[in-house]
C-alpha cells in the first residue's frame, strides 16, 4: 500500500519541527513536503537539526500548486492569520488539512475577530471545521477534510473537565482553570524580553489575567459543547521555567446535590468510564497526581482527582506536553482518524525520563 505522501507548512517552528520529528517514523506516511520562509532553499536539518541522517528534505518557500502536487494532505504550522488564506486553495485543490494555528477554532467569526484582532479571511469555512480533540470530537474527525487543532492550554484544560460537564455534575459558573506552561508555548520566533533565560529562569509569573487571554473563548466553546449549555470559565495561564509541558489545576464546583452523594472513588469510576476509549488518556489511581515529566515527548495527557467535601470542590490535575498532545501529536492524531489509520500510529512512544 503506497503511503500518504504528506507536507508540512511552516516546518521550522516549534509546532512544525515537531511534525517533523514524529511523521519520520510514521508507518503510513510519507513526508513528501516542507517549507519554511526562513529557511527556504537549505537542508531540513538547517532548520531542525535533529533531523539530520534521517530525510533529504530541502525547505521550500511555499506554493500552493506545489503542496497540491506533491501532497495528499497538509499540515498548516505557520502563524495565525496564514491558514485562512492557504486552508482555501489546498480545499479546492482535494486535499485535506489539519491547522495548527487558531484561524478555524472559534466558530463566531465575530468573536475571532475580537479576540485576534482581524478580520477572518475564510468565514465560509468555520461552520465546515472540525475542532480537533478527538476525546470530544471523534465521530466528527474521521469525516472532515478541515481540522481545526486545539490549543495547548484548551487542550489540557478541556480534558480535565469534560468527564464532569459530560455528567452534569457541575455548577456552570463555578469553574476555575489555572494552566502553568513552559516556555516554547511562546514558540520559535517570540523574541520578547519576557522570555530571556535569565527573565524566565528561576521565576514564575500569571499572565492574561482577568479573563483576557485568548484561549478562554476556546475553552469555553468546548466546555459548553459538552455540556450542551453555555458554561463560564475563569482561566488564568502561567509560564513556568521549563522547555515544555502544561500543568493544569481545575477547581469545579459540585451540585448540592451531587456533592452529598459523590466520593473520589465514585468521580474516578466515571473519568475512566468517559475515557474508556481514549487511547492517550490516563486516568491516575485515586491519591496519585500528574507531573509533566512523566508525559516529556509524549502524546498522553495523565490525569490526577481529587474532592474537597469541605467546599464542594473537585480538584482535577491534568499534563500534557504542550508540544505534543497540545500540539503535533494531536494533529497527527486527528490525520490519523481522518484516514482511518490506527489512532495511535507514529504516536506511541514513551516519554523521556528522568
Amino acid at each position: 500500500m503506497d503511503k500518504l505522501k504528506v507536507g508540512i507548512i511552516g516546518v521550522s517552528g516549534y509546532g512544525g519541527g515537531e511534525l517533523a520529528r514524529l511523521l519520520l517514523q510514521h508507518p503510513n506516511v510519507e513526508l513528501a513536503y516542507v517549507t519554511s520562509g526562513t529557511y527556504a532553499g537549505q537542508p531540513l536539518a538547517a532548520a531542525l537539526p535533529g533531523t539530520a541522517g534521517r530525510t533529504g528534505l530541502t525547505c521550500e518557500k511555499f506554493d500552493p500548486a506545489a503542496a497540491a502536487d506533491r501532497c495528499d494532505f497538509l499540515f498548516l504550522a505557520g502563524e495565525n492569520g496564514l491558514a485562512m488564506k492557504v486552508a482555501p486553495l489546498l480545499l479546492e485543490a482535494g486535499k485535506k488539512v489539519v491547522d495548527l494555528s487558531a484561524d478555524f477554532r472559534l466558530k463566531d467569526p465575530a468573536a475571532y475577530k475580537e479576540w485576534y484582532k482581524a478580520e477572518h479571511a475564510a468565514p465560509h469555512l468555520l461552520g465546515e471545521a472540525v475542532y480537533g480533540l478527538p476525546e470530544v470530537y471523534r465521530a466528527k474527525i474521521t469525516s472532515a477534510r478541515l481540522v481545526a487543532n486545539p490549543g495547548c492550554y484548551p487542550t489540557s484544560a478541556s480534558l480535565a473537565v469534560a468527564p464532569l460537564l459530560f455528567g452534569e455534575f457541575v455548577e456552570r459558573d463555578a469553574i476555575i482553570v489555572d494552566s502553568m506552561s513552559g516556555v516554547s508555548g511562546a514558540g520559535r520566533s517570540k523574541f520578547g524580553l519576557d522570555y530571556h533565560f535569565s527573565e524566565v529562569n528561576e521565576s514564575a509569573r500569571p499572565y492574561g489575567v482577568g479573563g483576557v487571554h485568548r484561549h478562554t473563548p476556546e475553552i469555553e466553546q468546548v466546555f459548553s459543547f459538552v455540556a450542551s449549555r453555555p458554561v463560564a470559565v475563569t482561566f488564568t495561564p502561567h509560564l513556568i521555567p521549563v522547555t515544555r509541558g502544561i500543568l493544569t489545576t481545575a477547581y469545579v464546583g459540585l451540585t448540592p446535590d451531587q456533592a452529598k452523594g459523590w466520593d473520589l472513588e465514585g468521580i474516578a469510576e466515571e473519568y475512566v468510564s468517559y475515557y474508556g476509549y481514549a487511547p492517550f488518556v490516563t486516568v491516575l489511581e485515586p491519591g496519585q497526581q500528574p507531573a509533566t515529566k512523566h508525559v516529556n515527548g509524549t502524546n498522553y495527557c495523565h490525569i490526577g482527582l481529587a474532592v474537597d467535601k469541605r467546599t464542594n470542590r473537585v480538584i482535577v490535575t491534568s499534563v500534557i506536553d504542550n508540544l505534543v498532545k497540545g500540539a503535533a501529536g494531536q494533529a497527527i492524531q486527528n490525520m490519523n482518524l481522518m484516514y482511518g489509520f490506527d489512532e495511535t500510529a507514529g504516536l506511541t512512544m514513551a516519554a523521556v525520563w528522568p
